[in-house]
């Protein structure tokens, strides 16, 4: 069993590292890469036994480790924004509601303006628009 676990192990980063190097690699230098921060879920990972979170969770941290080194050597940066609501809410007319989505079809409706689409890329929209806003946020620190 242990050794079955290390090799899993050394697969995970393998794939870790493969998609990091991949993601730096297509966007280049100067690219604000945005991740949500999955820091706390190790303690709301349910179904899981407590001597296996680790394991289930920790792939989220080595990811951003990696990502966060390889693309400070492109100039480029790496951001986490808090996890919640990014797939329940609407990227069109911000509403929020945890009915929106439904988890078992991956599909979200918005029940303000019916906006519907994948919940995953409502998720990957809303952290997009928060990359935006941190841009524009950073953007006028510097002008002022």
């Amino acid at each position: 069993m242990k050794a079955i676990g290390s090799r899993e192990n050394r697969y995970c980063t393998d794939v870790n590292h493969s998609i990091t190097k991949a993601l730096v690699e297509h966007y280049g230098r100067n690219t604000l890469f945005v991740l949500e921060d999955l820091s706390n879920v190790r303690s709301v990972t349910k179904k899981v036994f407590i001597k296996d979170r680790y394991v289930s969770a920790s792939w989220s941290y080595q990811f951003r480790q990696l990502l966060e080194y390889k693309a400070s050597m492109k100039q480029s940066l790496v951001i986490t924004v808090p996890p919640q609501y990014t797939s329940q809410m609407s990227p069109k007319c911000g509403h929020i509601d945890k009915s929106n989505r439904n988890k078992k079809l991956h599909l979200f409706c918005c029940k303000n303006c019916g906006y519907q689409s994948n919940d995953n890329r409502i998720g990957a929209m809303n952290l997009f628009k928060k990359g935006l806003n941190y841009i524009e946020e950073h953007s006028k620190e510097v002008a002022e």
